[in-house]
């Protein structure tokens, strides 16, 4: 898959627990500790611009996730198909030492599209939705950040892995190493 069809894979679904969120659920809680369902979007929107800071990169403006997360994804995320499929978008380099002077295309499928994908848990979680993550996706970002475990836990964006029992499905075990409960759910009101 080439960074934009599986960013349009991916965010996509992303939209799709967007568009399902109840307006009345937008403040509550999530399995992230402090953020509400809008914090979630924001969060994505929100550093992406670090990505491409040094860049002459700029997504159309949309509306605030704060005040509209919907609408706000909805138009971030077209911005974000449009600059992949700008062919002018793989002779871009970040020079973020984080994103290891790759292309920009390619660091937004290694570094963004990743975190859209579990984040899309948080969300759906948070919204009482069925996550329905890919389970051979859940395996391979698995796979590819336990030998890596401690550089992730030191960079602080994880919390403690979460014990679960070894044979739990691939998206339990991959929500469980980024530090959520995968049993977590909404309090009921």
């Amino acid at each position: 898959m080439t960074p934009a069809e599986e960013f349009r894979e991916i965010g996509g679904r992303f939209g799709e627990v967007v568009d399902a969120v109840r307006s009345d659920q937008w403040d509550d809680p999530t399995p992230v500790d402090g953020w509400r369902t809008r914090d979630v979007v924001g969060h994505l929107i929100e550093w992406f611009p670090a990505m491409v800071h040094d860049l002459e990169v700029r997504l159309p403006p949309g509306p605030a996730a704060q005040s509209d997360p919907a609408a706000a994804w909805r138009a971030f995320a077209a911005g974000v198909i449009s600059l992949l499929e700008d062919p002018a978008a793989a002779a871009l380099v970040p020079t973020n030492p984080n994103f290891g002077g790759v292309p920009l295309d390619r660091a937004i499928a290694r570094f963004f599209t990743p975190d859209v994908f579990h984040h899309t848990w948080d969300l759906a979680t948070a919204a009482g939705q069925l996550p329905a993550l890919d389970p051979e996706r859940c395996e391979s970002m698995l796979a590819s950040m336990e030998p890596i475990d401690q550089l992730l836990r030191d960079s602080g964006q994880y919390g403690p892995r979460v014990e679960v029992p070894a044979d739990a499905d691939a998206e339990t075990r991959l929500v469980a190493f980024l530090g959520r409960d995968p049993f977590w759910s909404p309090p009921r009101t």
